[in-house]
């Protein structure tokens, strides 16, 4: 009679295998430890992907910083709207510093004193030219923001997404140990009515931690899943073991490209920033034609000297024979065309990125639809047929696994299929810069 260790030994198992075991071994040892120290209190707080999208626009650093300069643009309209200040002036001369000579007479008829104001009148309409730069300026970085926040948003669903699919193979997971469970048992009073062999129940056992390290990395995955979305939503806007409500669900689109595109072309921030970028390099042009008009500083003197009282009319004008700005103009010019390319490129990304996304959602639409069309329930069958007849001895050990081995992946591509297809679905809810899609 041989030993368990001289049975587990014959059983010839592949190399491959060994060490794939060996590796879910000692993941399932990293994970459990990892678990432990971060604790295991049940979830008090539960969030939709609505709620996890509002939490984020309204706690993410990253959007709040962005929208910082939304402000910083608005205080630049405040410069711009400036105008220049008035420049006092005032000058005593001949002052004498011999105490003797420092007499009234002296003081009247020998020192020489000014006071006066000068102003500088700006040409060219260049205070309205800086307001209109400036506040086409803020309009860009608003739509910029806004665009941020579209992206942010689809970060969180993506991130939300994963942690539903993370659950969802945590819970799979769980039952099939369950249920794993009970075949063990089942093997363990064959082996001892002597109706299979041992090596066959060692067999069975060591298909058991393949289950048990499935629900150890599907437990990890589930928690890194929650980790990186709370990251996204804000780490104080939701406590540490909260959770996400909500299932990979399939829900049919309705809607043609065409329609999306238009949408697009309507909503997507990024164009929008785009188009309002050409405005503002247009208002950029005219500030620098602006600029080329030389101001013109008028001034007005008092002036007293040798007891006489006068009065000074100053006006001066730099004569624009070299300098008229004519660098900034040109450069500002070749802005604007550079601004009506920038907003053909981005009309075209966002066409690409509808077009892409579209066919996303039809391709993976098509993938559940074969699952659901009878894929996943002969999977199911198979492995209850197969467990059926191996309880009663009609199939082997090697079928049996290798039924459960086949649904499990069946089901777990199943999931994944539903999580890319709700991922292309927000990919698309993306490119059209619009929640609601038909």
């Amino acid at each position: 009679m041989r030993n368990p260790t001289q049975i587990f030994l014959s059983l010839k198992l592949h190399p491959d295998f060994l060490l794939r075991v060996i590796g879910v071994a000692v993941a399932a040892l990293v994970t459990t430890s990892a678990l432990l120290a971060g604790g295991n209190s049940a979830p008090t707080v539960k969030i939709t992907l609505s709620q996890a999208i509002r939490l984020a626009l309204k706690h993410n650093q990253a959007l709040k910083a962005a929208r910082i300069q939304i402000q910083e643009s608005q205080a630049n309209e405040i410069t711009a709207s400036l105008r220049p200040n008035p420049v006092f002036t005032y000058d005593d001369l001949f002052v004498p510093i011999v105490p003797s000579q420092f007499t009234g007479t002296n003081l009247n008829q020998i020192t020489e004193f000014d006071v006066g104001a000068s102003y500088t009148f700006e040409r060219g309409h260049k205070r309205q030219a800086r307001m209109q730069a400036a506040r086409d300026q803020t309009t860009v970085t608003r739509s910029v923001v806004n665009d941020d926040a579209r992206f942010l948003t689809y970060s969180v669903a993506q991130q939300f997404i994963s942690a539903l699919l993370a659950k969802s193979n945590h819970k799979f997971a769980q039952q099939n140990l369950a249920s794993f469970q009970k075949t063990v048992k089942l093997s363990e009073t064959q082996y001892k009515a002597g109706a299979i062999s041992e090596g066959d129940l060692l067999k069975i056992k060591l298909q058991r931690l393949q289950f048990q390290t499935d629900v150890s990395q599907a437990r990890l995955a589930l928690v890194q899943a929650l980790a990186g979305l709370r990251q996204l939503v804000g780490f104080d806007s939701v406590p540490a073991n909260y959770d996400v409500a909500g299932h990979l669900v399939y829900r049919a689109l309705h809607g043609n490209r065409e329609d999306f595109e238009s949408l697009a072309l309507k909503a997507r921030p990024d164009l929008l920033a785009a188009k309002q970028g050409v405005l503002a390099a247009e208002s950029n042009y005219q500030l620098q034609k602006a600029n080329g008009k030389r101001n013109i500083t008028a001034s007005l003197y008092y002036t007293h000297v040798s007891a006489l009282n006068t009065a000074s009319f100053i006006f001066n004008m730099e004569i624009p024979i070299f300098n008229r700005n004519q660098g900034n103009i040109a450069r500002a010019h070749f802005g604007v065309t550079q601004a009506d390319e920038n907003e053909a490129v981005v009309d075209q990304s966002v066409l690409t990125d509808v077009t892409s996304a579209y066919e996303a959602v039809r391709s993976n639409s098509q993938v559940v639809q074969l699952y659901q069309s009878g894929y996943l329930q002969e999977a199911k069958n198979s492995l209850d047929i197969s467990r059926y007849a191996y309880e009663r001895g009609a199939v082997s050990l090697l079928n049996f696994l290798d039924a459960e081995r086949s649904y499990r992946s069946t089901e777990l591509a199943y999931r994944q299929s539903l999580a890319s297809y709700m991922l292309s679905l927000e990919q698309l809810r993306e490119a059209v810069a619009v929640r609601h899609l038909p």
